[in-house]
Parts: C-alpha cells; sequence; structure tokens
C-alpha cells in the first residue's frame, strides 16, 4: 500500500497509463482526476479547471489529430506527492484549430505532465512539450538555423546569429 503521499508502482503506472488513454479518449478524466482538477500547457491561455473542461481541451486535440497516438516514453516517477508521465504524441494534423486551417503534415512531439496528487488521483498538471517544434513540423515557423529562422529573429529584435 502507499505510504503518505506516495503511491507504489502497481497504482502510479495504472493512473499514467489511464491519463493518457484520456487524452485519446479511450477513458474518462473524471476516472483518474480529482473533482478540482487544474491544468494548464503552451496551448492554454488560462487554466482549465475540472475534468469535464480537460476533456474539451483533450477532444479539440483528437478532432485536430484525428490518427493521434500517444505512448509512454518512460516510466513515471512519482515522490512526495508528484509524479511526472513522460510521452509521445504521433499525429496528422487534419482538422482546423482556430484561425489554422490543417496542414496535412506529420508531427511527432516529446512532452510530458508534472502531475500534483490527491488521494492517488491527479489535482493538478502541467503539460511541457515544445510548441516550436511542433511549428516547425507542421510548416508554420521556418527550420532552426536556417535564414528563415535568422530573419525571424532579426525581425522580433533579437539580431543575427551565426
Amino acid at each position: 500500500m502507499s505510504t503518505g503521499t506516495d503511491l507504489e508502482r502497481g497504482a502510479l503506472d495504472s493512473l499514467a497509463e489511464r491519463w493518457l488513454e484520456a487524452w485519446l479518449g479511450k477513458a474518462s478524466f473524471a476516472e483518474c482526476c480529482t473533482g478540482d482538477l487544474s491544468y494548464e500547457d503552451p496551448l492554454t491561455p488560462v487554466p482549465l479547471t475540472g475534468p469535464g473542461a480537460m476533456e474539451g481541451h483533450a477532444s479539440t486535440m483528437r478532432r485536430v489529430f484525428p490518427d493521434a497516438r500517444m505512448e509512454r516514453t518512460a516510466a513515471a516517477l512519482e515522490r512526495g506527492g508528484h509524479a511526472c508521465f513522460p510521452w509521445r504524441l504521433d499525429g496528422t494534423h487534419l482538422g482546423d484549430y482556430g484561425p489554422l486551417p490543417a496542414t496535412e503534415k506529420g508531427l511527432s512531439l516529446h512532452g510530458l505532465h508534472y502531475v500534483e496528487l490527491s488521494d492517488g488521483l491527479v489535482r493538478r498538471a502541467r503539460g511541457f512539450f515544445d510548441l516550436y517544434e511542433g511549428s516547425i513540423q507542421l510548416g508554420l515557423l521556418p527550420q532552426r538555423g536556417g535564414l528563415g529562422e535568422a530573419a525571424m529573429f532579426l525581425l522580433r529584435g533579437f539580431g543575427l546569429r551565426r
């Protein structure tokens, strides 16, 4: 059984698996999160509150990347009531996202969710992934190290880099 706020390995692995399944619509965020869940990532302008808001965010991802595959890339780590769930997302950008039309390009991103646990469930979560790299893969921003990137940095006031 867990001691203090730490989860035993099997419970942690199960929670990490349910979390990823919820992202893919194969489980519900209500199964792995507390009712007062707070979530944010580079695509959320303000933190989301509750499993329902989280489901809305994940369903947008599934609509934009209908062939999305998400898998764990390492074992979940946990200590003192906090855990880290590393993952990789692969999919094709086939749906519009706000004013951004579908690019029909593939995306492969590594990321992680850093979570705070409460009674064996996710209470707070923050997603980290390289939004710039994703934008390059979708053809929205220039490749790193090229003239396009240098011009973009120059326009933003960073000067030229060699």
